[in-house]
């Protein structure tokens, strides 16, 4: 069995440059190729769509292929915004027995469980016995090809 996925480094939100760039208002087709120009429509900030909450947002990247099913994959930067209550069905950044960890948060009123998205990873059941904080919620993902 794996070990679990890590936390690499957490890097503070730094909103000094704004860059507004063009947004396509179309669909880009994998067929036959159009013009795109007559398709622009305004400017897209990186920093408005990803950073709704600057204080309390980070860029964490992540040390592992334990979430690869849900797009997260070894070396990827996360979005993680501190500020959002975390709920069932959200992915997280967690800090479990002292350690970080990016998980899927599985709770009902009787269990809490962190979750793999990729086979090779077991579930955490996280008990009383558990030291288990939330330190943030994943908002998006930067993958770079």
């Amino acid at each position: 069995m794996k070990t679990d996925s890590s936390i690499a480094d957490i890097f503070a939100v730094d909103q000094k440059t704004h860059v507004a760039r063009p947004l396509f208002t179309c669909g880009v087709s994998a067929g036959f190729p159009s013009p795109a120009e007559d398709h622009i429509d305004r400017k897209l900030d990186l920093n408005e769509l990803l950073i709704p909450h600057p204080t309390s947002t980070f860029f964490v990247r992540v040390a592992g292929d334990s979430m690869t099913n849900a797009g997260i994959n070894n070396g990827d930067i996360l979005v993680v915004d501190r500020s959002i209550e975390a709920t069932s069905g959200k992915i997280i950044i967690a800090i479990v027995n002292g350690e970080l960890t990016v998980k899927r948060l599985i709770q009902n009123h009787t269990s809490c469980r962190l979750v793999a998205e990729n086979s090779d990873y077991p579930s955490l059941e996280i008990t009383e016995e558990t030291d288990f904080r939330v330190w943030g919620v994943v908002t998006s993902v930067i993958h770079q090809f």
